[in-house]
């Protein structure tokens, strides 16, 4: 949809979490309005995903180097593995990384996001996500959370995450695991689980998760994508199987949105690991979580507004 044809006031009524638009049909919009998320088939093609899995490959080898890229790699496998993909769980905020910042900038995933956020839109947050073997260690299981622990920006109906399956997800290598409709409950605390040795730093997860709610698990061919909302509760589960499972992620929210301050709230603890890991990485004495997410964020579309 063009900018004129997307209202940028939520629904009055029957929607308030799409926006109106000439691309999604009623039943998918209110299939995200209950469900909170929207999957897409085939969106994003082989020959991009392949240029994405490349560029990753090169990232890890450390043949190319951009800025602000957070390379997230499991230490008892440094040693066996060294400068290797085989190694690296995670390639966060890739921005300043022309190659891999593509996927923020697809056209057949920006029509999809200017129905969630309007016009004007920010690349938030990304991740190139690459789920290690772990059968018996469970070091990347990512527990249950909503991702509106990690943003202080709001309001929460104008962000939306796009997720693309890089090769086919599926239940034995750790695919990606939703339950349904928990998009419209508040933000819950959320922390380290009580697993022992076991948890990647900033993995957190629920503090008081609901095993009442029915969970789905995202089965997902490669190209696949699945758009949701950040209040969603999801997590994935142990890849079982000797390959690798790849997606890639942006978090996209409209320029409109505006920041909060997070002290005296359940994300101030976050707020305090965030500034601590930045300053040590940077070599720096003080840092502001707005200032994290003011060099993270990039325009994608239409005008910078707040954010």
């Amino acid at each position: 949809p063009t900018s004129a044809q997307v209202s940028v006031v939520p629904h009055a009524g029957r929607f308030c979490y799409t926006l109106d638009n000439d691309l999604l049909s009623t039943e998918q919009r209110q299939f995200y309005e209950d469900n909170g998320y929207l999957l897409i088939r085939k969106l994003v093609s082989d020959e991009d995903i392949e240029r994405f899995r490349k560029e990753f490959v090169r990232i890890c080898k450390r043949e190319v180097k951009p800025p602000g890229v957070m390379i997230m790699k499991d230490k008892s496998l440094r040693s066996q593995f060294g400068q290797s993909e085989k190694a690296v769980n995670k390639v966060q905020d890739f921005q300043e990384d022309e190659e891999l910042f593509r996927y923020c900038t697809l056209p057949e995933v920006l029509k999809y996001v200017e129905c969630f956020t309007g016009p004007n839109i920010m690349a938030m947050h990304t991740m190139l996500i690459n789920k290690l073997p772990d059968s018996d260690t469970q070091t990347f299981v990512h527990p249950m959370h909503q991702d509106l622990h990690y943003f202080p920006f709001r309001p929460a109906s104008r962000i939306v995450c796009a997720w693309t399956a890089m090769e086919r997800a599926h239940r034995d290598n750790g695919c990606l695991l939703v339950q349904p409709g928990t998009h419209r409950t508040a933000l819950k605390p959320h922390g380290y689980p009580e697993w022992e040795g076991k948890t990647n730093k900033l993995f957190h997860g629920l503090l008081d998760e609901d095993e009442k709610i029915p969970k789905v698990h995202l089965v997902m061919d490669k190209g696949d994508t699945v758009f949701f909302h950040p209040l969603l509760v999801h997590g994935s589960g142990i890849n079982r199987t000797s390959g690798f499972r790849k997606s890639i992620s942006c978090h996209f929210a409209s320029s409109d949105c505006h920041y909060i301050d997070v002290k005296n709230t359940t994300q101030e603890h976050l707020e305090k690991e965030l500034e601590e890991m930045v300053c040590k990485k940077y070599n720096a004495t003080s840092v502001e979580l707005k200032d994290i997410w003011n060099f993270r964020a990039r325009l994608v579309q239409g005008e910078r507004i707040n954010l």
